[in-house]
């Protein structure tokens, strides 16, 4: 029986008047990979933006409804605590240039005021690179900016920082278009091992990524959650027309 971690209800979103998500309903289910599919300017990165509440950075944004993290309403919680709980990754790697590798894994802990002391920040910073399958090809480099890594390592630095804050949800943007085939492919591997720690969702123009490594697939468009269900279910038979004709390329 899977157990449910996020549940969206009756959710709209808007920037000044232009409506930009209508009426989401939408339930995640815990330590499983959720992919959010459909063509550009159809809302994909506002939905997850608003589950971590980074709409709230940029002026004249609103929102309507309720998203529930284990049956509490985000939208009435601190919106600090809200991005501890619910981490988030983006589509082009951003380590912090000015930071070591170990510095920006626990970047979240000094962003926050939090104290630890050194053998606090050790653990802290080898389990989440191990987590992110990084921990062996940097642990002799922990001092080195982050930025000399390769982009696909840079990206699994940015995973790593995430994960070391331990959030319940990774909400991950596009986090393979930056990348080469082989990045990629190393990525989603990761993401693959990760829901044993973690709930995901990931936004990708990628069909055949979200078919590979998500367990249950999203499809908006124009706004709208036209279908969701488990990704095989609906790859295979999607109850839709508008999602067989976004699956089988004939728009997007």
């Amino acid at each position: 029986m899977e157990s449910t971690i996020l549940t969206i209800k009756d959710f709209n979103f808007y920037y000044g008047d232009a409506q930009v998500l209508k009426n989401i309903n939408l339930t995640i289910f815990n330590n499983r990979v959720t992919a959010i599919m459909g063509p550009s300017g159809c809302g994909k990165t506002t939905l997850i933006r608003a589950i971590n509440r980074m709409h709230e950075l940029v002026g004249n944004a609103r929102s309507e409804g309720i998203i529930e993290l284990d049956g509490e309403n985000i939208l009435n919680m601190d919106s600090i605590y809200v991005r501890r709980k619910i981490g988030m990754v983006f589509q082009s790697p951003n380590p912090f240039p000015t930071m070591s590798i170990y510095d920006n894994v626990i970047a979240g802990y000094k962003l926050n005021g939090t104290r630890l002391n050194s053998s606090e920040k050790d653990k802290i910073v080898e389990e989440s690179l191990e987590k992110a399958a990084l921990w062996k090809e940097v642990k002799d480099k922990l001092h080195k900016k982050g930025t000399f890594l390769s982009g696909g390592q840079q990206q699994r630095l940015c995973i790593a920082r995430a994960l070391a804050m331990k959030p319940e949800i990774l909400l991950l943007d596009e986090p393979t278009s930056a990348l080469d085939p082989i990045a990629t492919t190393h990525i989603e591997e990761l993401i693959s091992e990760l829901k044993n720690y973690v709930t995901m969702i990931l936004v990708t123009h990628n069909i055949a990524q979200a078919a590979r490594i998500s367990d249950y697939s999203v499809f908006l468009y124009l706004g709208e959650l036209i279908e969701y269900g488990k990704t095989k279910d609906l790859f295979t038979t999607p109850k839709d027309k508008r999602t067989e004709e976004y699956l089988t390329g004939k728009f997007g």
